[in-house]
């Protein structure tokens, strides 16, 4: 079930009924006990096997929680140290296991085979859980947080599973923090119609983005991969162009749906990207593109690294980004590919940390046109590549795979395959609005977020501009692709 999917429209409609009752808007345990029953019933029927999972793992991590501070509040710091420890481990035990046991032993077989060592490896019948690297994140910083003092442990089994489990984010995202939603959840919601409004608008707005624009770019994209050995320059070129963008407003979309979702229940949920593409550098780059996870590994794993490297300089600081960077890398998923990925982007980072860029932040500056002004532009667009080389090979299946995309680049000639047909062109003209919207709605946390005297004034302008999004929506699906963060 999907947010672009009638059985989500019927299903939503059956929450939102129910969960705006009189009877439900009297107590905040009503709300919470029919959200955590709707998000069970959501995440099972993705995977009903992987529910007793999703349980089991919540009501460990809910006592590991409560017990933690009992020990901190009799001033056993041994003791906190070891559960916080403990609940660290058992978090990415069951990462490890689920996501990435079969990969790396199985390449630990090969390396042993490599060296005259005969060892076999049967891959295990391991059913990678959906939305795991998402909930497993979650409940691994409640217990930090708490550990930290940023936090008092849940009291309530209910509001803590309905937090973990909660429907909207827990398949692909955002990450929201303990400390950011669990206060939500301890207050009965009524409709606050200004912000369910808003989240309408942005539902639409991720609708548009994932099927008007990721799933017809997904087109070019998948066409240049399938035979990237004899697919002109010209089409490899633009394939590696687009999937930025692809990614992009199929993420995007999914993360705009769901934060639009929370919103008509009451919720702001974390936001996930600031319009990456406007970026100037590596890292302005992963400030603004998957917020909630970048922000989780800078605070738990980046962090703690720059204060035990401080005595290094610079060089501790690189090398703490390298490591952040390769960890993000392979959290996306069991393959080198990830891996290359993120030590490619990590190694970026190093001109950055020792030219002193890496921690400035400058505003935007507007040229001529209302364009951005022409150093910004360039560095837009030299970024934009670097991004685009990245994003390469981590849609490439293998590494042997994403080198020769790579080379055929440069090989492969300018003859072949044509480059796009007219719907094709039509769609990279989808990219280029986006483009041209991520620049005039840049201050705004959506494109949709309108403003100015014709659109605050003018309420048939707005409709016209909704219902052309709708037209356009029901005229260019047709080529559905799943969302490409339900792999991850």
């Amino acid at each position: 079930m999907v947010f672009n999917s009638y059985s989500f429209l019927i299903f939503f409609v059956i929450v939102f009924i129910v969960y705006y009752l009189p009877i439900s808007r009297k107590n905040p345990l009503f709300q919470n006990c029919w959200i955590l029953l709707a998000s069970y019933f959501f995440y099972g029927y993705a995977d009903w096997r992987m529910i007793p999972l999703l349980v089991g793992a919540t009501i460990v991590f809910y006592f590991l929680g409560g017990l933690l501070r009992r020990e901190m509040d009799k001033g056993n710091k041994k003791n906190a140290s070891r559960l916080t420890t403990l609940s660290v481990v058992l978090g990415i035990g069951l990462l490890f296991y689920f996501k990435y046991l079969n990969f790396f032993a199985a390449s630990f077989a090969e390396v042993l085979q490599a060296v005259g060592l005969q060892v076999s490896w049967s891959t295990l019948n391991i059913v990678l859980p959906v939305g795991v690297s998402f909930f497993t994140f979650k409940l691994i910083s409640y217990v930090i947080e708490i550990h930290r003092e940023h936090i008092m442990p849940s009291d309530n089994g209910i509001e803590f599973a309905a937090y973990i489990a909660f429907f909207p984010t827990i398949l692909s995202g955002p990450i929201d923090r303990p400390d950011q939603f669990l206060p939500q959840l301890r207050r009965v919601h009524t409709l606050d119609h200004p912000l369910a409004v808003d989240g309408c608008r942005q539902i639409l707005w991720g609708l548009f983005t994932k099927l008007c624009i990721a799933d017809n770019l997904a087109i070019i994209t998948e066409q240049a991969w399938a035979s990237y050995t004899s697919a002109s320059s010209s089409l490899l070129l633009l394939a590696a162009v687009l999937y930025p963008i692809q990614l992009y407003a199929d993420f995007d979309g999914y993360s705009n749906m769901a934060i639009g979702v929370g919103k008509i229940m009451g919720f702001k949920i974390t936001r996930n990207f600031n319009h990456p593409f406007l970026a100037r550098n590596m890292a302005e780059y992963w400030r603004r593109w998957h917020m909630s996870l970048t922000s989780w590994i800078t605070d738990y794993v980046f962090m703690p690294l720059n204060i035990a490297f401080r005595e290094m300089s610079n060089w501790g600081i690189a090398f703490a980004a390298l490591i952040n960077l390769i960890v993000i890398g392979f959290w996306h998923g069991a393959n080198w590919t990830y891996g290359v990925f993120g030590l490619y982007h990590g190694l970026l980072f190093f001109p950055l940390i020792f030219s002193g860029a890496f921690a400035k932040r400058k505003k935007l500056k507007v040229g001529n046109y209302g364009l951005p002004k022409g150093q910004d532009f360039l560095k837009m667009i030299a970024t934009y590549g670097l991004v685009s080389l990245g994003l390469v090979i981590f849609r490439a299946p293998s590494i042997g795979e994403a080198l020769a995309f790579l080379s055929g680049l440069f090989t492969n000639g300018l003859t072949g395959q044509p480059i796009t047909d007219n719907y094709g062109k039509l769609y990279c003209l989808f990219a280029i609005i986006l483009f041209a919207l991520e620049w005039i709605q840049r201050d705004k946390e959506h494109a949709l977020q309108l403003s100015g005297k014709y659109f605050t004034h003018s309420r048939i302008l707005r409709w016209a501009l909704y219902l052309m999004l709708i037209m356009l929506i029901i005229t260019f699906t047709g080529h559905s692709q799943a969302f490409i963060y339900f792999q991850f």
